[in-house]
């Protein structure tokens, strides 16, 4: 089966300035991927670039196999921008006939009633968009996005402008899109987001990816911190591995030990590591 999104050596130019440098990219079937980096960093452009908004220099985009903007890659993707916007005077049934219009849909009202009710506005399917609060057209956002079964969902800052629990609603439903078994990019700036629901991270800075892996195997070991009977102490460089021995050796030289705790990175640290290292690399070091 290809990939849910495949992107390979990604080059986009606008005249003298290079948004993307050969960027590789790929998001399997059924897989959560959390796209990281800062303003004018390329991560709009590539997801434009995902969806045919954009045509690239150079380099190749596709989804589920199919050439990015072909009939076949739009079938298979839903997109949510991050500033849309739905007729003030629309309720949420009427949206979402849209854009089965628009998708070529002919699943009709057992579609409608499964995407509003996956995103919990199955109540709420009569009510006008102008009347919902952020959240709820948030969650309309998505399900128009799903209608059609996609494959792959792009997502572009689904949960910057909602509160913490908004913020866990739109988590939860990305879990339950994930279980339906729909791969997801997530275009976001909130690390915590990526850390509790992403399967893989890629952080791209100035057009080129500087950083990707598992976020649990991106975390570095910070070392041990002992609390003992004389103080806290920190033994820098230590990891899980080490623990047993330390307090081991502790207890053995008389020492009494009430606490050990194994200090690792965030993923905040990471993503910093990995864009001051770009721009180190990209200025010779210089202030």
């Amino acid at each position: 089966m290809p990939a849910a999104l495949q992107v390979d050596g990604l080059v986009k130019r606008y005249g003298a300035q290079t948004a993307l440098h050969g960027v590789d990219l790929h998001v399997d079937a059924g897989e959560l991927v959390g796209l990281l980096g800062p303003n004018g960093a390329g991560k709009s452009t590539l997801t434009k670039i995902a969806c045919g908004l954009v045509h690239p220099t150079g380099g190749s985009a596709s989804v589920a196999g199919h050439p990015a903007g072909s009939t076949e890659a739009r079938t298979a993707q839903g997109y949510l921008a991050e500033l849309f916007r739905f007729p003030g005077w629309a309720t949420a049934d009427e949206v979402m006939v849209l854009h089965q219009r628009l998708a070529g849909s002919a699943k009709g009202a057992a579609e409608r009633d499964d995407l509003l009710g996956l995103v919990g506005l199955d109540d709420a399917r009569g009510r006008r968009v102008e009347k919902m609060s952020k959240g709820m057209q948030q969650r309309l956002g998505i399900a128009q996005a799903l209608v059609g079964e996609p494959r792959l969902l792009l997502l572009d800052e689904p949960t910057s402008a909602l509160d913490p629990a908004g913020r866990r609603t739109v988590r939860d439903l990305l879990v339950e899109v994930q279980r339906r078994g729909v791969a997801v990019l997530l275009n976001t700036h909130l690390l915590s987001e990526v850390e509790l629901v992403c399967d893989r991270v890629v952080i791209i800075d100035h057009g080129s990816v500087v950083t990707a892996g598992r976020p649990d195997d991106l975390v570095r070991p910070r070392g041990v911190e002992v609390e003992t009977a004389v103080g806290t102490r920190i033994v820098a460089g230590a990891g899980r591995a080490d623990a047993p021995r330390i307090v081991a050796d502790l207890v053995a030289a008389g020492e009494q030990v009430y606490g050990v705790r194994v200090l690792s990175s965030t993923l905040e640290d990471v993503y910093l590591d990995a864009v001051g290292e770009s721009e180190t690399a990209r200025t010779g070091g210089a202030a």
